[in-house]
């Protein structure tokens, strides 16, 4: 006859239930929850503790002011739809700002010309990694008056890099399609926008500073909402990490945009980047009417204005600089 428990848990003793009361199973999963887990968040209180403390010595204690203004403004606002979360964006802003302040020094000209409410920022993209993004939302909390959170737009590719999407969203960076920036405008943000995307990020030293192709969607929504652009220019990210081309073969492979060809990297000590003096020019506000639909050729004459105020941005921090560090 057939075996009729065939295919039935056995209940002896290499059943899951007995497995699971297994004495050293048991006493492990007791030392876990009485003794590891605690000690280990005990240790990540006292790194957050002693970071706030460091950034408060480092930054002063503005730096805390800064952040309850933003924290209250969210809470005003009953939360932020793309999972914005304060808390990350506080430990986010206090490195970077440490970053801003002492490593890359940055000078800020002009921070005064952003105005109250929605607004685009329009800035040149360099550097290999998006250090200039970081340091530009530093200057808006640390420099500007009320402190401000800027809004990033990222590659779509960004959102398949497991970890990184999401504290990417942690820290209130959208993808960046113009529903996420419109819903964003009307909430009333501060938006940066690198109109160059790869090609700027990821230019040979040969080409640093000189502004590539601009896209033409930023132009289109300023429009179509009404918001004001401020034209941002960058100096000191070209030269923090030197491109000597793109791996185009390896760029294919691995599935990302662009694969740089940096000796820097593969010397050991000099993964960091190199600690150029940053200065950021903050240019007045230009504003746009007309039909967000007109043709290519329309909208091209406006971002070409846009485009021209940025390289003369541009060449005035490069004349006005005494060197690259200092």
């Amino acid at each position: 006859m057939p075996d009729s428990t065939r295919g039935v848990p056995s209940s002896g003793a290499h059943s899951p239930g007995a497995l699971l009361r297994h004495p050293l199973l048991m006493r492990l999963t007791d030392f876990a929850a009485q003794d590891v887990i605690p000690r280990a968040q005990r240790a990540y209180g006292a790194a957050l503790e002693g970071f706030e403390d460091a950034t408060v010595r480092v930054l002063g204690s503005d730096f805390d002011a800064r952040i309850e203004e933003l924290r209250a403004r969210y809470q005003r606002m009953g939360g932020d739809p793309f999972g914005l979360d304060p808390e990350t964006a506080k430990l986010a802003l206090g490195l970077v700002s440490i970053f801003h302040r002492l490593y890359f020094r940055a000078e800020v000209n002009g921070v005064e010309n952003v105005p109250p409410g929605r607004v685009l920022l329009i800035a040149n993209h360099s550097g290999q990694v998006p250090i200039d993004g970081m340091i530009i939302g530093a200057s808006m909390f640390l420099d500007a008056e009320p402190p401000r959170l800027i809004r990033a737009m990222v590659e779509k590719w960004v959102q398949t890099l497991p970890y990184v999407n999401v504290l990417f969203r942690s820290l209130g960076q959208v993808v960046g399609v113009p529903e996420n920036c419109r819903r964003l405008l009307e909430l009333g943000e501060m938006i940066l926008v690198f109109p160059e995307g790869t090609r700027g990020i990821s230019k040979p030293f040969n080409q640093r500073y000189q502004l590539q192709d601009f896209g033409l969607g930023f132009m289109r929504l300023a429009i179509e909402t009404d918001t004001p652009i401020v034209p941002v220019a960058v100096v000191g990210a070209e030269e923090q990490y030197v491109n000597l081309g793109n791996l185009k073969l390896l760029a294919r492979a691995t599935g990302m945009p662009v694969a740089p060809m940096i000796p820097q990297w593969f010397i050991p000590g000099l993964q960091m980047p190199l600690p150029t003096k940053y200065r950021l020019y903050f240019g007045e506000p230009m504003r746009f009417s007309g039909d967000p639909d007109d043709d290519d050729s329309v909208i091209e004459e406006k971002v070409y204005l846009v485009r021209q105020t940025i390289q003369a941005l541009i060449d005035r921090g490069l004349r006005e600089r005494p060197s690259v560090f200092w």
